[in-house]
């Protein structure tokens, strides 16, 4: 096994393959030879047969269930289709966020400003995400909240945009938060720390937690 994997290995079976993402490593391989690095193309490597099923931001880490077959990559990319998965992501946003809601405001691309994604209430597909406060800290003399974020769809840098929209960046996010906010951490704080699914022979429901690294 190599290196990656057994570095980044949550769980494994003859059916899915879950790992847990490093930041700063695309999840499937961009354009350009300079962007061929990623954890599919590395999986690859170790595992051929390995089947994308979703995907995180680059600078996002955190928990990615792979498929082993076409069979299961088909079973688990419904259930995410239809909103039966469980995930939950943490994060550490600027000041002081209210200690829960939700952000129910459209996701879109901003083709004037790529690779930036705005809100807009304007647009067509539905954008819902929920947060709770964990604690508030202080960072270099500057108020900031752990939050759990739960998200309800699953939209293109959804979590990001919809803490800026709250006026509450994501620290060390060089696309979204303030200029103090890019300073406070050397990356993007932002984790994916628990995922559910039902496993697609057995359907038994399978729970993966993997605690922030920050």
């Amino acid at each position: 096994m190599s290196n990656f994997l057994q570095d980044c290995l949550v769980y494994r079976d003859e059916d899915i393959l879950v790992i847990q993402k490093p930041e700063g490593l695309l999840s499937v391989p961009g354009k350009g030879e300079a962007l061929f690095d990623s954890v599919l193309t590395r999986l690859h490597a170790i595992e051929p047969k390995t089947l994308l099923i979703h995907r995180l931001d680059r600078d996002t880490s955190g928990l990615l269930v792979f498929a082993l077959n076409k069979a299961a990559q088909s079973h688990i990319s419904r259930q995410f289709q239809e909103r039966q998965t469980y995930k939950l992501y943490q994060a550490i946003v600027e000041g002081d966020l209210p200690e829960r809601g939700e952000v129910n405001v459209p996701v879109c691309y901003d083709p004037s400003r790529p690779p930036l994604h705005i809100a807009d209430p304007n647009f067509s597909k539905p954008a819902l995400t929920q947060f709770e406060v964990i604690e508030y800290l202080t960072i270099q003399n500057q108020k900031v909240s752990r939050v759990a974020l739960t998200p309800i769809t699953g939209r293109s840098h959804q979590l990001r945009v919809h803490m800026q929209y709250l006026g509450h960046p994501i620290i060390g996010d060089t696309l979204y938060a303030t200029v103090d906010g890019q300073t406070l951490s050397s990356r993007l704080c932002l984790h994916a720390t628990a995922l559910s699914f039902k496993h697609p022979v057995s359907g038994q429901a399978l729970k993966f937690v993997c605690p922030p690294p920050f």
